[in-house]
């Protein structure tokens, strides 16, 4: 990865958009699948962001959190997707591989959609309370509140089967 200069939170900067998209457009297709559950719409909707971030990456390359934004503007449009279709199915076949245990898989699944966005941005792609927060547009104090929210559930979702004692 080629960087010459740091961005405002002092994180080198990804020069150029084939960088970024080499760097970050895989994982992101993961965290959307995760996220949606739905493979090929995780795929079509980070391909469409990637596609705009591209037409704007003189903008959008300057952004703390270029992968956020891109991340949020694929997640806009597969829910777009999703109010054309109906029922609204959130619950497709997903690359569930990722996550090595099947009892955390179907918790996380069960999520509803805005505690799954926080989960996925927080523990999958490791991104802090702040950058999630710039990445989705959303007030900090919402993104731990959802976190918390999201944590308590699976806890109790969890909890007998994942006692440690």
């Amino acid at each position: 990865m080629t960087t010459d200069e740091l961005n405002k939170s002092g994180v080198p900067a990804i020069v150029g958009f084939d960088g970024f998209y080499r760097t970050h457009r895989d994982r992101l297709c993961r965290a959307l699948d995760l996220t949606v559950r739905d493979s090929d719409l995780a795929i079509e909707a980070i391909d469409e962001a990637m596609t705009r971030a591209a037409q704007r990456w003189e903008v959008v390359g300057g952004y703390d959190s270029p992968e956020g934004w891109v991340y949020r503007v694929a997640l806009n449009w597969a829910r777009s997707v999703f109010r054309r279709r109906r029922p609204l199915p959130w619950r497709g076949e997903a690359l569930w591989d990722t996550l090595p245990d099947p009892d955390v898989s179907r918790a996380v699944a069960d999520l509803p959609v805005k505690l799954r966005i926080v989960v996925v941005a927080r523990f999958y792609l490791d991104w802090s309370v702040p950058q999630i927060a710039e990445g989705l547009q959303i007030p900090a104090g919402t993104v731990k509140s959802r976190i918390h929210r999201a944590l308590a559930s699976l806890e109790s979702d969890l909890g007998d089967t994942h006692d440690t004692n």
